[in-house]
């Protein structure tokens, strides 16, 4: 079982994301405020669990969560102000979307910058750590990977249902044969070093 909170006696949001190693699509960031009283053995870093416990979980976290919300930056912006920055700012994003503010925040990772003046704490890999920061995974990893589904409606070529956008063999073999989508992030290495992809 995960530790409920990191402070105690305050309004405490757990923050991640999810798609930052991705090429292609939005990165999504989660804020969640959950119950003093919050307790679910299944509650885990979204990496360690299936697809299938996450989306059950997903319903447990809305419907059980004092307050939530999420949030995304699109992949045109991550190419204009870099992904960490883009993460942080999809976690303030979350944070602003939550229905009351709280009075600290604990981060997944090692980076954040100050939001409305809130105290905060990162936490390396908190997301194995702590509750909120499990549940807010579990929320970014889940609307995002809905949200993949709905491109790859647009663009099965690159198969977005199975890869989520992840640099795959299958994934950079499309981006070769294909070419880059609207979606796909220039900034980042779309093809590995054996690939060569003409923008022209």
């Amino acid at each position: 079982m995960l530790d409920p909170f990191h402070t105690e006696g305050v309004i405490e949001a757990g923050c991640d994301e999810a798609g930052r190693g991705c090429i292609a699509g939005p990165v999504f960031a989660a804020a969640v405020i959950l119950p003093a009283d919050f307790r679910n053995p299944m509650v885990d870093d979204s990496k360690k669990l299936s697809a299938k416990t996450r989306d059950l979980l997903r319903k447990v976290i809305e419907s059980e969560a004092i307050a939530y919300g999420v949030a995304l930056v699109d992949e045109k912006e991550i190419d204009q102000i870099n992904i960490l920055n883009a993460s942080i700012l999809a976690m303030q994003k979350a944070v602003q979307k939550l229905r009351l503010v709280p009075q600290h925040l604990i981060i997944d990772g090692n980076r954040f910058r100050p939001y409305r003046d809130i105290p905060y704490h990162c936490i390396v890999k908190g997301d194995a750590k702590f509750a909120s920061i499990a549940a807010a995974s579990i929320l970014a990893k889940t609307h995002r990977d809905e949200y993949m589904e709905i491109l790859h409606s647009q663009h099965p070529e690159y198969m977005w249902k199975n890869n989520r956008g992840y640099p795959t063999r299958v994934h950079r073999e499309a981006v070769y044969n294909f070419g880059p989508s609207p979606y796909h992030r220039r900034s980042f290495r779309l093809l590995n070093d054996q690939m060569r992809l003409d923008f022209s």
